[in-house]
């Protein structure tokens, strides 16, 4: 399993990096992007203290950790801006918190974070074939959830994206450890949505270039 959406105790997480690590390792995953909520307020906060521990993460564990951000609630026309920050604070993979239907998330948030090409665009609710066609167009994921409430939306999402061509991730947005999935649950969360077996195991093909990615960034932030 490649998890690239996942929080710890630096938002609204439960665990330390090192137990969400160790359990993720613990059921099979083979990478795991922590993706703490971040604004203007704590986005260098948060990937300092990422950066403290994810380099002895990734000399004493069997899996890639790549320190990243979720950008969550900030007003859409700062969002382009702030992830130009966040990378060159050290993100390796940059997630924009989209417009999932249980949270009141600006209005244009979906479409601040394609245009200013984040990596993934979590939870993207109620997305418009427009912002799906742009995703393609600016190389955004979208993301299929695990998480409780904000997949309600999963179903849209996938139809669109597969009319569009639009490159899909699956991911859990875990906040604790029982959030944390295998890949053969990730499977039936694809399927759930309206994905095909060969579908689904395209969407992990998408999770393992973005790994590559982050850790090409990661390396060129260490300077090794």
């Amino acid at each position: 399993m490649v998890d690239l959406h996942t929080h710890t105790i630096f938002s609204d997480g439960v665990l330390i990096p090192s137990e969400l690590v160790r359990r993720a390792e613990s059921i099979g995953y083979r990478a795991i992007a922590i993706t703490d909520h971040v604004d203007y307020s704590n986005y260098k906060f948060v990937l300092e203290r990422l950066y403290e521990v994810v380099e002895v993460l990734n000399g004493y564990t069997s899996l890639d950790v790549l320190p990243g951000v979720e950008i969550t609630h900030v007003p859409p026309v700062k969002i382009p801006e702030l992830i130009s920050l966040c990378r060159e604070a050290g993100a390796t993979v940059v997630v924009v918190h989209g417009e999932t239907v249980v949270e009141p998330v600006p209005p244009g948030t979906n479409r601040a974070a394609i245009e200013g090409k984040a990596d993934i665009l979590a939870h993207p609710g109620l997305i418009t074939e427009a912002e799906v066609e742009l995703a393609l167009e600016n190389g955004i994921f979208l993301e299929v959830t695990a998480r409780k409430g904000h997949n309600i939306t999963n179903g849209h999402v996938v139809r669109l994206a597969k009319r569009v061509g639009a490159p899909l991730v699956i991911n859990t947005d875990a906040h604790a450890p029982g959030d944390l999935i295998s890949r053969s649950f990730a499977l039936k969360v694809g399927i759930g949505a309206g994905l095909t077996v060969p579908e689904v195991e395209e969407c992990f093909g998408n999770s393992e270039e973005l790994v590559s990615r982050g850790r090409d960034r990661l390396r060129e932030f260490l300077g090794t």
